[in-house]
């Protein structure tokens, strides 16, 4: 399903910065810069890591993500599966970069993987500026705006269902807990199929390097994140 954006080496999968740029911006919408093959301290998606996860190991009813360490491009990482069910993702060294637990029924039909992964990180690329900007705006805090640095922290999620899935994510509540100089941003979601509840979730994020909040300063890395789109999708037409 997602074998466009990494390159499979014996046990291990091997992910090009321009493999992960492309997949942030052309499947989830993410336009952090921190994805640009040219970054300084570029890092590849947690939302492919966690499709990559779901393409190998299939969809469970209920499922929790951890993101431990960013990863660097073309860093060899494995997936393995603990006898405890555990799913790691780690590098050749033994480090760990994302842990993932499950319970529940699991179905690994293509169609359904697909449209959730799909679905999951279409909402998850929305970020910035779609969730956080208000919150940090009715918080009066943002990130330095020279050097905006948001982490992916986990994620959750438990279905009712797995059979017949036509998924569809809505935010439904957000909040922001400010801790000095860092903040802790949830993001909770409802997960529909064909209009009908089906599941919740949430996604913790950390908002690093906490400044006063400058209208200017975060208008202009709105109309930076928006001109990124738009050349992006110039270039793919």
């Amino acid at each position: 399903m997602f074998k466009d954006f990494y390159a499979q080496r014996g046990e291990y999968v091997v992910i090009s910065a321009e493999q992960a740029s492309r997949f942030a911006k052309g499947v989830a919408g993410d336009y952090n810069p921190i994805h640009n093959p040219d970054a300084r301290r570029f890092c590849v998606p947690g939302d492919l890591l966690f499709a990559l996860v779901l393409e190998r190991f299939g969809l469970s009813q209920t499922m929790d993500f951890r993101f431990l360490s960013m990863v660097g491009a073309d860093t060899p990482l494995r997936f393995d599966e603990a006898n405890d069910g555990t799913i790691h993702v780690s590098d050749e060294a033994g480090k760990c970069y994302l842990e993932a637990t499950r319970s529940g029924s699991t179905t690994h039909e293509e169609a359904a993987v697909d449209a959730f992964v799909r679905c999951y990180v279409a909402f998850s690329g929305k970020n910035f500026p779609h969730y956080l900007k208000p919150l940090m705006e009715a918080h009066g805090v943002m990130f330095n705006p020279k050097r905006p640095l948001v982490i992916y922290d986990s994620m959750g999620f438990t279905l009712e269902r797995l059979d017949g899935l036509s998924p569809d994510l809505a935010l439904t509540r957000s909040s922001l807990e400010v801790l000095g100089k860092r903040a802790d941003a949830l993001l909770e979601f409802s997960i529909q199929s064909d209009g009908n509840p089906v599941g919740v979730g949430s996604k913790k994020l950390v908002v690093s390097g906490l400044c006063d909040y400058d209208p200017e300063a975060m208008e202009a890395i709105v109309a930076e994140f928006y001109r990124l789109k738009a050349a992006y999708e110039a270039s793919n037409r």
